[in-house]
């Protein structure tokens, strides 16, 4: 079962994850709103379309967009929406 680890705790723990280009993204109902603050961060991927951030805040720290989901996925990236994936040092165990 997939989890997702930073600062010593877990983010997200499900067998519900679909990984795309080797992240794993996780439902955002696995994940405590809480450990998410919104960021004004953006990105476009060709293929999948616009990026929102979330900096996550766990263990008394802050790791600055940290976490990322397509709110809006083109088609071709249908099966994330709904998900968020994670890095900068968030484990996926």
């Amino acid at each position: 079962m997939p989890k997702a680890i930073w600062n010593d705790i877990v983010l997200a723990d499900t067998d519900d994850t679909v990984i795309v280009e080797g992240n794993h993204y996780f439902p955002v109902s696995a994940v405590d709103p809480a450990l998410l603050k919104p960021s004004a961060t953006t990105t476009v991927c060709g293929w999948k379309g616009l990026a929102n951030y979330y900096t996550i805040v766990a263990g008394g720290a802050e790791n600055v967009d940290a976490a990322w989901y397509y709110a809006e996925p083109k088609d071709a990236a249908a099966e994330i929406k709904g998900r968020l994936a994670f890095w900068k040092g968030v484990k996926v165990v």
